[in-house]
């Protein structure tokens, strides 16, 4: 798909005005209720499905299933990141009426750096189609890996990356929050404010889920314009979707298994197209079969994991009761 300058020019400059009216909107610090965050969440799916029906009506039905097939992939492994968000704001203690200011900055910031990262990763697949083989045997070890951390069960904790102490050994940082202010002086020297912080926080982390992500999405279309758009359409609905989420994340048990899968289909995706570049004949998967395969996987994954979080609190309910009949039945029998 050919992309002219003036297109890239209106795209950006529309993300920035839907971005800047987000920003107007929710501008005053406040706790996000659910119903506001259902309305914006519904908002931006609508946005995202609306640009990607303009792609078909202007570009055609191969664009229009890149872009959707895209999108999906990016959402389903942004609720993924929504996890480590969770164990950053918890860590800087962010009050709650702040939460919303941090996540659009972080994804902000994320956004510029993504666009960054794509037109590297662009550049790169124009000029060395090998990398197919590497961006399909990355995302198969990223695929295993998921099953793994998946299967022992283990929360990690977020660490600080080096860039963010970096930051904080250069500046120093406030010891309490300051409203939404980034910086304070503090004896004729500029500090930055845990605000800051955290913003830088979201904004680094979501790189490194980039480094998934990007090569997961390029094995779907070699389109930067898709690329970005759909990058950018995933991200701003991000943060919305945090707070509507809520205590869901945790009934999503089963999110880690569909996402090795979905991964691992896109790096067996790329390795079949790096072959057939390379002039071996072999068969290439089609954008309406892997549309078709990544959301059956969501929708399977969804399924079983509410399904396995039921039984699991039906379990320890049950348990819970058990374990306070025996603690009547004992009291009883000390009584006696």
């Amino acid at each position: 798909m050919e992309v002219s300058v003036t297109l890239w020019v209106l795209t950006v400059v529309g993300l920035i005005v839907l971005i800047g009216a987000d920003f107007f909107i929710g501008r005053k610090p406040h706790d996000v209720s659910i119903k506001e965050a259902g309305i914006w969440t519904i908002v931006w799916i609508v946005l995202a499905a609306l640009f990607g029906v303009g792609l078909l009506i202007f570009g055609g039905g191969q664009q229009a299933g890149e872009f959707f097939a895209g999108y999906i992939t990016e959402k389903s492994l942004s609720v993924d990141n929504l996890f480590v968000f969770v164990l950053i704001m918890a860590k800087f203690s962010v009050p709650s009426q702040y939460q919303q200011r941090v996540l659009l900055i972080g994804v902000l910031i994320a956004l510029v750096l993504r666009a960054i990262f794509i037109a590297a990763g662009a550049a790169i697949i124009a000029n060395f189609s090998w990398v197919f083989y590497i961006f399909g045997a990355f995302l198969i070890y990223t695929a295993w890996k998921l099953i793994q951390e998946a299967r022992s069960g283990d929360d990690e904790d977020w660490e600080e990356n080096r860039l963010l102490k970096a930051a904080e050994r250069r500046f120093g940082v406030a010891d309490r929050y300051h409203g939404t202010k980034l910086f304070i002086e503090k004896n004729g020297k500029k500090i930055m404010t845990p605000m800051l912080v955290v913003m830088l926080a979201i904004g680094t982390t979501d790189l490194l889920f980039a480094l998934d992500s990007i090569p997961a999405i390029f094995g779907l279309t070699q389109d930067p314009y898709i690329v970005f758009t759909a990058n950018a359409f995933a991200l701003m609905g991000l943060r919305q979707l945090y707070f509507l989420l809520g205590g869901l994340l945790r009934k999503l048990v089963h999110l880690s298994y569909g996402l090795s899968v979905i991964l691992g289909f896109i790096g067996v995706k790329l390795v079949l197209h790096a072959l057939h570049e390379s002039g071996v004949h072999v068969p290439e998967i089609s954008i309406p079969v892997s549309l078709g395969v990544i959301c059956a996987v969501l929708v399977v994954t969804t399924i079983t994991s509410l399904y396995a979080s039921r039984k699991q609190a039906e379990a320890e309910k049950a348990g819970a009761v058990t374990g306070s009949g025996g603690e009547d039945d004992s009291r009883k029998d000390s009584e006696s």
